[in-house]
C-alpha cells in the first residue's frame, strides 16, 4: 500500500472521533490544517537511484485533468487511485515510482528508479515512463532535471569524471548534509532538455537521502520559478526610464502655466502617465510577489544544504548569491521603481489638482459677485416695478370708482364726482398698497 493511501486510511479511521475530543465541538477545518504540515512528504530513498523531475506551469483549474492522469495511470498498474481532497500522490508503478505534488501555478512530477546504473544521465529515470502517458500531461515545462544518485560503494568522482558527465562545463559542488553527501552540478540544460545533478552517498540515512533530494530539486524548481519576471524587468526597464523623463517634463511645467485650459492640459496628460504605470503595476505585481516568494524559499532550501566547500569548486550557495541574488535585485529594483513613479505621478497630479481647485474657487467666487451684484439689481427693479404697479392698479380702481359715481349721478342721486374722486385717491392708494404687501408677504412664506 502506498504512503499516500495509508494516509487516507488513517484519516477515515479518525473521522468518527472528530467530534468526541473530550467532549467538545471540532472546528471544521482542524484535520485538514493538521494535514497540512504532513502534505508533500520526503521520500525515503537509498543509493543507488535515479530521479527524473518535470515542473509545468498550468492553471489551478487543471487540477482534476491531472488528477484524471494520474488514475488513469494507476488504473493501469492496478493501483488505489489518488484522493480528489489531496494535492500529492504517490505510488510505485511497476519499475518506477512516481510523486506528484499541484502547487499554486504548477505541477511537479518526480519519477524514482532504484537499482545500479553504469553511467549516470545516460539511462534517466524518465525512461521507463510511458510516454503516450507524458505526452498527455497538461502545462509547459518550466524545469526538468536528472539526479543520478551513487551510493558509498563507488568511487567518488574526480575532476575529469565530472568534466565528461557535464559537458565540460564550469562545476559547482560542495559537501552537503553536514558532510554525509557530495553533490555537483553545473546548472546547464543539456541536449535531452534537463539539467543535471550528481549525489554521492557517504553516510546518509533513508529518511536524510530523501531530504536531500527534495532540498535540490526545491532549489532547481524554485529558482527557475523566481526568475520568471526577468525577462518582463528587461523589457520595462527602458519604458519606465522614458516615463521617468516625461514626469519631470511635466512637473516642470506646472510653474509655466498661464491659464485653467493649460492646467487642464497637463492634468491630462498626467493622468495618462499614470494609466500607464498602473497598467505595468497591475500586470507585474502579482509575478514580483511570487518571484520573491521563491526566492526566500531557495535561500532557505540552500541553508539547509549545510555545504562545506571542496577545494577549486564553488559551493550552491556562492552560485546562487552571485547568479539568483543579481536578478532578484534587478526585480526588486523595477518594482520598487514602479511604486515610487506611481507616487510621484498622484503627487504631482495631485499638486496640479489643488491648483485647478484654487482657480475654480476663484471663479466660483467672482460668478457668485456678479450674481449678487444681479440679485440686488433685480431686487431694485422689482421694487421699482412694484412702485408703479401700485400707481396703475390704484389709477385703474379710481376709474372705475369714478364711474361708479357717474352712475349714480345720472340715477338722480346729488353727488361731486371730481370731489369724491378726489377724496378717493389716497385711500384707494393705500388699500392697493397694503394689499400688495399682504400678497407679497404671503407668497414669500410658501
Amino acid at each position: 500500500m502506498s504512503q499516500n493511501n495509508e494516509n487516507n486510511r488513517l484519516i477515515d479511521e479518525l473521522g468518527p472521533l472528530r467530534s468526541k475530543v473530550i467532549g467538545l465541538p471540532e472546528h471544521a477545518l482542524r484535520f485538514k490544517l493538521h494535514n497540512e504540515l504532513h502534505a508533500g512528504p520526503y521520500e525515503l530513498l537509498t543509493a543507488p537511484v535515479q530521479i527524473s523531475h518535470i515542473a509545468l506551469l498550468s492553471n489551478r483549474d487543471k487540477f482534476y485533468e491531472e488528477l484524471k492522469l494520474i488514475s488513469q495511470l494507476c488504473e493501469r498498474y492496478s493501483l488505489s487511485p489518488p484522493s480528489p481532497s489531496l494535492d500529492y500522490f504517490s505510488g510505485t508503478f511497476g519499475s518506477f515510482r512516481l510523486k506528484w505534488e499541484r502547487h499554486g501555478e504548477f505541477s511537479s512530477y518526480t519519477f524514482y528508479v532504484n537499482g545500479a546504473f553504469d553511467s549516470p544521465f545516460v539511462d534517466p529515470a524518465i525512461n521507463q515512463v510511458p510516454k503516450e502517458w507524458l505526452n498527455s500531461l497538461p502545462g509547459e515545462v518550466v524545469v526538468a532535471t536528472h539526479i543520478a544518485f551513487e551510493d558509498k560503494d563507488q568511487p567518488v568522482r574526480s575532476i575529469n569524471d565530472l568534466a565528461k558527465l557535464f559537458a565540460s562545463n564550469t562545476v559547482v559542488g560542495a559537501d552537503v548534509a553536514a558532510g554525509s553527501a557530495i553533490a555537483w552540478t553545473d546548472n546547464k540544460i543539456h541536449g535531452d532538455g534537463f539539467g543535471r545533478i550528481l549525489v554521492h552517498d557517504v553516510d546518509l540515512r533513508r529518511r536524510q537521502a530523501g531530504r536531500l533530494v527534495k532540498r535540490l530539486l526545491d532549489i532547481e524548481t524554485y529558482r527557475i520559478l523566481a526568475m520568471l519576471p526577468v525577462p518582463l524587468v528587461r523589457e520595462y526597464i527602458p519604458k519606465l526610464a522614458k516615463f521617468d523623463k516625461l514626469l519631470a517634463e511635466l512637473t516642470s511645467q506646472n510653474t509655466e502655466l498661464k491659464c485653467l485650459e493649460d492646467e487642464q492640459n497637463l492634468l491630462d496628460k498626467l493622468n495618462k502617465l499614470s494609466a500607464e504605470i498602473e497598467s505595468i503595476s497591475a500586470a507585474t505585481n502579482h509575478r514580483f510577489s511570487a518571484s520573491l516568494s521563491y526566492y526566500n524559499i531557495v535561500k532557505l532550501r540552500v541553508s539547509e544544504l549545510r555545504e562545506v566547500r571542496i577545494k577549486g569548486l564553488q559551493m550552491f550557495q556562492e552560485f546562487m548569491e552571485q547568479r539568483l541574488t543579481t536578478s532578484m535585485n534587478s526585480c526588486e529594483a523595477v518594482h520598487l521603481y514602479l511604486e515610487k513613479l506611481s507616487t510621484r505621478v498622484n503627487r504631482a497630479s495631485g499638486l496640479l489638482r489643488t491648483r485647478i481647485d484654487i482657480a475654480m474657487e476663484g471663479q466660483t467666487r467672482d460668478l457668485l459677485k456678479s450674481m449678487d451684484k444681479r440679485a440686488d439689481l433685480q431686487l431694485r427693479l422689482q421694487g421699482t416695478v412694484e412702485g408703479l404697479s401700485v400707481v396703475v392698479l390704484s389709477y385703474y380702481l379710481l376709474g372705475i370708482f369714478g364711474y361708479g359715481l357717474k352712475a349714480l349721478k345720472e340715477a338722480g342721486v346729488s353727488l361731486n364726482v371730481e370731489f369724491a374722486t378726489g377724496v378717493a385717491i389716497p385711500i384707494v392708494f393705500l388699500i392697493v398698497f397694503y394689499s400688495m404687501r399682504r400678497i407679497k408677504r404671503s407668497v414669500g412664506h410658501k
